[in-house]
């Protein structure tokens, strides 16, 4: 869709600048229930985004233009909508069956493979004496496996699974030095078992085990798409789980790299997450465009993107257990739709993804709300809560609703006052999200429809989400400069010559 569609959203972002968002809620007795929906465990309220009927009429008449339910039946069918890599998307296939194409069929029956296998090792792994778990793995990896067990692990469930991601020698080390070698296994997941990082940390991690990994590095396994390299790196193949170029690595906590969300929750928390996801693909797939949750949840940030030229978006989640959130929406988001080319290769004429950022309620408030309530640039937020809470606490959890409830008012209605220092514009947009409680179907749910908002906004834009070519060009120039690094080449670029001579100096000098 070219970006000359949204001119039909700026008369409508025009009209609505000077009406701020309190009045719109105030002159529309409906609005708070209109501008909700619940799918299953999930209910969300867009009444204090900064748009009216109208306004939400025109968003809906783009997605009408662009078909977007055509476009999610091509996602789960299995068409390549990975246009520039001749590719399925096939993340959907991982946790379901809803569609009856040979190739997502065929899809989920690898996956349902896969998981059975990964059944079988959870519970070999569990009955070894073992009681960590090192997860070595980047990116994609890691991030999501990595939020699901800190969101969801409860300690007496599942192993103690412990992530290292960065090349970092400070983040393997410290991971290493409180566990044992004896009563810890590793899991190496790398789609191409080529990844710099993820080999030079297993590297140190298989050497840190020694002889306690087990006959034949028994306690070694690995996730991956190349065999052969993985069982060059010492890992027998009845321990290496599958990965497929169907899946991008961002989408593939639900396969086999979610292996450490198994070995965290058990495989019955994993099946649950599943079927979290599968119950919001079910309603995506399904449901009309004025009641999907992830169409409006994608319009909206369409509108704040395209209309309101909001350049940054703010994710809070007010539940310490979600506090990755924002870090695994980061990659997500920005991964997916940080593009600048359609999928014509023309370049884009409007501004794709904006900045994605965030942290936990109610420290956040304390740091950067600041400039989010009285700064000079309006930054969208979804703010997320968990209604039930599942400690004792009572004070704490109703404290932390409250504060949640409160930030969302305060953004939206601001606060007059005679010292300008103590005024508060408002007209600060934001979407509630409200999970009944945090449990694998709800996460489920709700990572899922992310999931597809961000899939709706790259139709919307034109582009594709599941590339990630801008990751690559770093890497490259990486590789060439670390032979310069140890001293056994030269380079070009005259910044980087001096700045080596900079390191070398104070290094080794």
């Amino acid at each position: 869709m070219p970006h000359s569609d949204f001119d039909t959203l700026h008369p409508h972002a025009d009209r609505l600048r000077s009406t701020p968002i309190a009045r719109l809620i105030a002159e529309d007795l409906h609005r708070p229930r209109d501008f909700a929906l619940r799918v299953g465990p999930l209910y969300a309220s867009f009444a204090r985004q900064h748009y009216d009927r109208a306004a939400v009429d025109a968003l809906f008449a783009l997605g009408e233009r662009a078909d977007l339910p055509e476009a999610v039946r091509r996602l789960f069918d299995g068409h390549p909508v990975n246009v520039t890599e001749g590719r399925a998307a096939l993340h959907t296939a991982l946790r379901g069956d809803l569609s009856d194409s040979a190739i997502a069929r065929d899809a989920s029956a690898q996956a349902r493979a896969a998981r059975a296998r990964m059944a079988t090792l959870v519970d070999s792994i569990r009955a070894s004496g073992v009681t960590d778990v090192v997860s070595v793995g980047i990116g994609g990896s890691d991030l999501g496996p990595r939020l699901v067990a800190d969101a969801l692990a409860d300690g007496d469930a599942g192993l103690r699974v412990h992530f290292v991601s960065n090349v970092d020698g400070n983040a393997v080390r410290r991971t290493l030095e409180s566990l044992d070698p004896a009563r810890t296994a590793a899991i190496l997941i790398s789609k191409t078992f080529g990844t710099q990082e993820t080999l030079l940390n297993g590297t140190v991690v298989r050497d840190w085990l020694g002889g306690h990994a087990g006959r034949d590095g028994g306690r070694i396994y690995a996730v991956s798409a190349n065999v052969a390299r993985a069982a060059a790196f010492g890992i027998e193949e009845n321990r290496i789980l599958p990965m497929w170029d169907w899946v991008g690595g961002r989408y593939s906590l639900w396969s086999a790299v979610g292996f450490p969300i198994a070995l965290a929750i058990g495989m019955d928390g994993f099946e649950r997450l599943l079927a979290g996801a599968a119950e919001m693909d079910a309603h995506v797939l399904s449901a009309p465009l004025r009641g999907n949750l992830a169409v409006c949840h994608a319009l909206t940030a369409i509108w704040n993107r395209n209309a309101l030229h909001a350049a940054a978006q703010a994710v809070l989640p007010y539940d310490e257990r979600l506090r990755l959130l924002p870090n695994y929406l980061q990659q997500l988001v920005m991964e997916s739709l940080g593009k600048s080319v359609r999928l014509d290769g023309g370049a884009l004429a409007g501004h794709t993804v904006p900045v994605w950022w965030g942290g936990a309620g109610t420290d956040t408030q304390h740091s950067f709300f600041q400039a989010l309530h009285q700064g000079t640039q309006i930054v969208p937020a979804d703010f997320i809560g968990v209604i039930r809470a599942d400690h004792a606490h009572e004070d704490n959890h109703a404290a932390l609703l409250a504060n949640l409830l409160a930030q969302t008012e305060a953004f939206a209605n601001g606060q007059a006052s005679d010292d300008p220092h103590r005024a508060y514009a408002g007209n600060r947009p934001s979407t509630l999200l409200l999970l009944d409680a945090l449990t694998p179907e709800s996460l489920g749910a709700l990572i899922a429809m992310y999931e597809h908002s961000v899939y709706l906004q790259s139709v919307l834009w034109g582009i594709n989400a599941f590339d990630q070519f801008g990751v690559e060009l770093g890497k490259q120039v990486a590789n060439k400069l670390l032979p310069a690094l140890q001293g056994d080449a030269e380079v070009d670029d005259p910044v980087t010559r001096a700045l080596l001579a900079e390191i070398r100096d104070r290094a080794w000098g």
